[in-house]
């Protein structure tokens, strides 16, 4: 595998983050230091062929290696199940490319637009819906090839938010970091820079006072981890994520629903609440499993995905729960799929079902003239 001279061979001087990174996998050789069985290591080996490896020393220590379902692993080390394709399942699930009018840019919202300044990570994730694109293109960040899209987000007055993706943004040097928050805050349409990022999750002794100082400005900036699973939670993500509340920005989590991971309401409640209460992060979105090629063994139905946020919905406070979503493929964008709690409506009123099962009847009260537009029933 080629190696990502922005994450370990930066002429910066040397950091705790960078030197976790060196000491973790980065290549598939490295795989040879891991206590996997011979067996283990092939199939790893062989599965990697396909999907760039990464995994900085931080994520590896959380790992139980006695424990052949260690929810940590499963997410990062190659297993062979990726390498059986469904039909169906896509090299672009979300339509990315479709919606790109000029490279390194995705504008699928009138509002907004996605912006790949990198697409390198410091940990590859198995499940990404990436996939294809982290290992085929494998681009860093440069200057110059950030000037198309840079321009046509300058010259499209409509655009109010930049979402840093990729790859991941947060993977950069602080002075490639503060370039290109420079260059957004310039733009005076823009209003709010989003990022998102698996690094507070997986290396969050990268998120340092210069990395803060380099996001600061004009910009309202809003933080979108990726924490799966409670076992993420550690004094070190507590750490990273306080720095960042204390910086001013919004934190918010998008969890990816993924079989034998997470997928269990005691899992999700766990991590929904210690997100909130322990981290001060909003559980933001919770996906149902893109079409990535490869991933058929991770994806729940989405009946289990729904029965999942229904219990978390009876359990959780509302500042604790996701929202549960499918990124539709061919560019559709995010939609809730979650529970209906209404059971059905007539000239009466509606039928709603509560939070502990039993179906109520509910009027609507509104005054004259906002009561002649309620439509009656088959109208």
């Amino acid at each position: 595998m080629p190696s990502d001279t922005n994450l370990h061979d930066a002429p910066a001087p040397d950091t705790t983050w960078q030197a976790e990174i060196r000491a973790g996998v980065r290549h598939v050789r490295d795989l040879v230091s891991l206590p996997l069985s011979p067996a283990e290591r092939a199939a790893a080996q062989s599965a990697a062929a396909n999907h760039k490896v990464r995994v900085p020393k931080a994520y590896l220590d959380l790992i139980d290696w006695n424990d052949p379902a260690d929810p940590i692993r499963a997410q990062v080390i190659p297993s062979p199940d990726e390498l059986v394709e469904q039909e169906g399942e896509l090299d672009d699930p979300i339509a990315d490319h479709e919606f790109s009018p000029v490279p390194r840019l995705t504008h699928r919202h009138a509002d907004r637009v996605l912006l790949f300044p990198t697409y390198q990570c410091a940990v590859y994730c198995r499940f990404c819906f990436r996939k294809e694109s982290l290992t085929s293109i494998g681009r860093g960040y440069t200057r110059e090839a950030l000037e198309p899209a840079l321009a046509y987000i300058a010259d499209h007055s409509e655009i109010r938010e930049v979402i840093l993706t990729g790859g991941d943004p947060l993977s950069l040097p602080d002075k490639a970091l503060a370039e290109i928050f420079a260059r957004i805050e310039a733009i005076p349409h823009v209003r709010l820079l989003r990022l998102h990022t698996r690094v507070p999750v997986a290396l969050p002794s990268r998120i340092t006072p210069g990395l803060v100082a380099a996001l600061q400005g004009r910009l309202m900036v809003t933080i979108v981890t990726h924490f799966n699973h409670p076992r993420e939670i550690t004094p070190a993500t507590e750490t990273a994520c306080r720095t960042m509340r204390q910086a001013g920005f919004v934190l918010l989590n998008q969890s990816v629903l993924l079989k034998g991971i997470n997928d269990t309401v005691e899992v999700l409640e766990e991590l929904c609440r210690e997100l909130m209460y322990r981290l001060g992060v909003k559980p933001y979105y919770l996906h149902h499993g893109d079409l990535a090629r490869g991933m058929a063994h991770r994806r729940t139905t989405i009946a289990q995905g729904q029965a999942l946020a229904g219990a978390l919905r009876a359990r959780l406070s509302g500042i604790c729960n996701p929202v549960y979503v499918l990124d539709l493929p061919e560019g559709g964008g995010k939609v809730p799929i979650g529970p209906c709690y209404v059971e059905g409506r007539d000239v009466e009123g509606w039928r709603l079902r509560g939070l502990d099962g039993a179906v109520r009847e509910y009027t609507e009260i509104v005054g004259a003239q906002e009561a002649s537009k309620i439509p009656t029933a088959g109208s």
